[in-house]
């Protein structure tokens, strides 16, 4: 099998531990060897050489919406709630969508993501189940990833004015876990708490009971599948740690109590935050109409100082943040999502080296692969090769032309040059 090299770089291998000095053997899709110094009289098939760079595992997208809209050079303002939302009037069918999610699976790999969990379809259609696997069998390019059903809203009237039957209540939620299960989703979404975006102080309305919210955690678990869910009030924090759901997306508004109950639950849930669109509701959004005054109105600049309240303190309790979230509007279109990092440090007050070993370490804790997210023998080889130390600047990550390697299953998605 292909031996490769990589040399004369710096090392970071997803422990938290600095970049250092070192080389990494990659020996068919596996990490071989990962030691520390410079070597020579290396039998390889290739030899990377890294001067002037890190190499590192790579990025893992905690929070993935791949049937959103908008990535890095396809921007679609059609979709951009609550502005316009017409996006949903001229949905084509399953293939249109699923070759959106495809393009924007491979503009996520280009950004050095190699892995992704997704936090809900945009439409019932098992367009993630399909691109998961076709990810896997290779024949299209993009992250591994878990997919994850639409999220799952508990009022009985649908956008398009439909009512759904018996749509509340805990048998109605234990039903739609497992359906969703049974059409081959990795996790289910539940809108757990509401949106400002949706309705005026929504973020602050729970939306479950905890008898719906413990059914579906006891069908999840039945099934064989995880719950992920948007929660920002407090309540709906607490609902989803004693429910048993895996990822509690922001966490915005989470009180002690809350904090308390996520701590408890260190070793077993994971949070994100996603400041990506909130910062680019507040900071970045006039171009498509959102101003200052819109921002205030979709609760984006209360959602800005809620983080940037809580998150330092889940950063201490020693709860696993996860960069990464709500990619895929025109403010912030796939492609962007390690701004997150960046984010993470200037904003939520943590290390570039803690937030690194977030977005690889925990990431493919998040993932529960086994072997995905670090660098260490017998493990996945997907490996970066970027130049100049994340460790001391994350923004590098940002920049594609800093991307000089991308190493996926142990294969070149992005060769450096010769």
């Amino acid at each position: 099998m292909a031996r490769t090299v990589i040399t004369n770089g710096l090392v970071f291998d997803g422990s938290g531990s600095a970049p250092a000095p070192g080389e990494v053997i990659v020996d068919g899709d596996r990490i071989a060897e990962v030691r520390s110094g410079w070597h020579t009289g290396h039998q390889a098939d290739r030899i990377v050489d890294a001067t002037g760079c890190t190499v590192m595992p790579g990025l893992i997208e905690s929070h993935a919406h791949l049937t959103f809209p908008s990535a890095v050079g396809h921007i679609d303002p059609s979709f951009n709630p609550p502005l316009d939302v017409s996006f949903f009037h001229h949905i084509e069918g399953l293939p249109a969508e699923l070759a959106r999610a495809e393009r924007n699976a491979g503009i996520l790999l280009d950004a050095g993501f190699t892995s992704a969990y997704s936090a809900g379809s945009l439409l019932p259609m098992p367009v993630e189940v399909i691109l998961r696997d076709k990810i896997k069998a290779g024949v299209t390019p993009g992250p591994r990833m878990r997919a994850a059903s639409m999220e799952r809203d508990n009022h009985p009237v649908r956008p398009d004015g439909h009512t759904e039957p018996d749509w509340q209540g805990p048998d109605a939620c234990r039903r739609w876990v497992l359906d969703m299960a049974k059409q081959g989703y990795d996790s289910v979404k539940f809108l757990l708490s509401n949106d400002d975006v949706f309705v005026e102080g929504g973020s602050h309305i729970t939306q479950y009971s905890q008898e719906e919210a413990n059914a579906a955690g006891e069908a999840a678990r039945e099934a064989g599948v995880w719950l992920n869910c948007h929660a920002q009030s407090a309540e709906s924090v607490k609902m989803a740690v004693k429910a048993g759901f895996r990822s509690i997306y922001h966490c915005t508004y989470a009180d002690e109590e809350a904090l308390d109950l996520l701590e408890s639950v260190k070793d077993t849930v994971f949070v994100s935050p996603a400041p990506g669109i909130i910062y680019a509701n507040v900071h970045e959004g006039a171009e498509f109409g959102i101003d200052r005054a819109v921002a205030e109105k979709m609760g984006s600049v209360a959602a800005l100082d809620g983080m940037m309240a809580v998150y330092p303190e889940i950063r201490k309790r020693g709860i696993r943040a996860l960069p990464g979230g709500d990619y895929g509007f025109p403010n912030n279109p796939i492609g962007r999502n390690a701004r997150d990092l960046e984010l993470f440090v200037d904003i939520l007050g943590y290390t570039p080296l803690e937030v690194l070993t977030a977005a690889t370490k925990h990431g493919g804790e998040l993932l529960g692969l086994g072997d995905i997210g670090m660098l260490r023998p017998d493990w996945v080889a997907d490996v970066l090769v970027v130049r100049g130390n994340p460790a001391e600047d994350v923004r590098i990550l940002q920049d594609r032309d800093n991307l000089v390697a991308i190493m996926q299953d142990g294969r070149f998605h992005k060769a450096p040059a010769a």
